[in-house]
């Protein structure tokens, strides 16, 4: 068996993802924190708002995570042409896509919040429409990044994605500063500064993608149309985006039955979400490396690779889990004193984080780390049957039996969360160890 990834590879392509995951957590936090200057109404607009931001992003996330196993594929079988040609379809498949939904969404704009909102405070509605309009302008250039990023991870250089990375934020950050503290734009100049390092981070990476020093470039951005490619890109983009759209919904779904549950319930979950994020940061970058790994097995129709690469992966997973969530669990009390809650969402936050981090060890690279694997294979479907119906069978069923039914309040939601765990687990290792999915190449 040919060894295409060498320790040292695979620590260039892990670390840098982790570090750029590292900096959209931590930049999202210094975000909130800078809003919430502008006051409640404007932080209020913002953050809701960006539930409705994250079913676009879920999109975008698709169309890259099926451009990039293609590409990746396609590097594997080694037709670089193809290769090129794919990465330029993604990007026009996505920047299509933003430029619709931006147009569409920019008339009925104000409609949409009050549809998924109800009625809000009119301060809280206004703020939202100041945010909403120029974060629509942005979404295409956010696509193009979006797309540019799933190109370079599929040569292997996530260190480019993870500098324009920091860049994007950096710049992103400062002018948050500027409009909110000396031109006191509120919720529009969080807006708008979204637009600006949007735009910088999609010209950068343009002007990247033109470097014929890369595996894969494009010299010429005008449209072509390549049926074949889009037709493949489509297989897994279409499926990946239902799955993890879907699993939001699912999310928000959880999320009322923890509203019912009281304050406490309410103040205990954000923590515990919050703080989570920050656990499987490495679990989540390690899921993005392997569309790169696993994909270029897959082109190479090297089976073996594929199996001994994705267990490598897991490994490395379980690892990098096992140190996170360990820590987790020893300084649980100090970081939970962090948050401003009461002593009763605290004594609860502490519960229910320690059962999710031994949870997390045990479970979270097979139940997450599997699915990416099978996908990055071409295995789509099985994936968004299985983890679409587990989720909603008992994160979100469950849940409201365990917390409402069955009076266990928080610690029922979590413990059909921990359900949903379990049986994604043994579905898809049943899966993975039939080996069904490495017969699923799309090129």
């Amino acid at each position: 068996m040919i060894r295409r990834f060498t320790r040292k590879d695979l620590l260039f392509l892990i670390v840098p993802l982790i570090i750029e995951l590292t900096l959209s957590v931590g930049v999202g936090v210094c975000d909130t924190m800078m809003v919430s200057l502008a006051g409640d109404a404007a932080i209020s607009g913002v953050s809701l708002i960006d539930q409705v931001q994250k079913l676009m992003v879920f999109i975008l996330s698709a169309f890259g995570t099926g451009g990039g196993v293609v590409i990746s594929q396609l590097i594997g079988k080694e037709d670089r042409e193809n290769a090129n040609l794919a990465a330029k379809e993604l990007l026009f498949l996505s920047l299509g896509c933003t430029l619709l939904l931006s147009f569409i969404f920019m008339f009925i704009r104000e409609a949409v919040i009050s549809f998924i909102f109800g009625h809000i405070e009119e301060r809280v509605f206004e703020s939202a429409i100041a945010y909403f309009s120029p974060l629509l302008i942005s979404l295409p250039f956010l696509a193009l990044q979006t797309g540019s990023n799933a190109i370079f991870r599929s040569m292997g250089k996530s260190k480019i994605t993870m500098i324009v990375s920091l860049l994007v934020n950096v710049v992103n950050v400062i002018l948050n500063g500027i409009f909110l503290i000396v031109f006191k734009l509120g919720a529009f100049g969080v807006g708008l500064a979204s637009l600006i390092s949007r735009a910088l981070g999609a010209v950068v990476m343009l002007v990247l993608l033109r470097k014929k020093s890369n595996l894969i470039y494009i010299t010429n951005y005008s449209f072509e149309f390549n049926k074949k490619i889009v037709k493949r890109i489509l297989y897994i983009a279409i499926p990946s985006g239902i799955e993890e759209s879907l699993f939001h919904v699912g999310k928000l779904l959880v999320a009322t039955t923890v509203a019912m549950l009281g304050t406490t319930a309410i103040a205990s979950n954000a923590v515990v979400d919050s703080v989570f994020q920050i656990n499987v940061i490495c679990g989540n970058a390690i899921n993005l490396a392997a569309i790169t790994v696993i994909g270029q097995c897959i082109g190479a129709k090297d089976k073996e690779g594929a199996i001994y690469y994705s267990k490598v992966l897991l490994l490395i997973c379980y690892i990098s889990l096992f140190i996170t969530s360990t820590l987790l669990i020893f300084f649980l009390k100090p970081i939970i004193g962090l948050y401003s809650v009461s002593q009763s969402a605290a004594s609860l936050s502490y519960e229910i984080l320690f059962m999710k981090a031994v949870n997390t060890i045990l479970f979270w690279t097979p139940s997450f780390l599997l699915p990416s694997i099978l996908r990055s294979a071409g295995d789509v479907k099985f994936t968004m049957l299985s983890t679409t119906l587990s989720m909603f069978i008992f994160r979100v069923i469950l849940s409201r039996i365990f917390a409402i039914n069955l009076n266990m309040g928080l610690h029922g939601v979590y413990y059909a969360w921990f359900a949903d765990w379990y049986c994604r687990v043994i579905l898809l290792t049943i899966r993975y160890k039939s080996r069904r999915w490495l017969n699923k190449g799309l090129v």
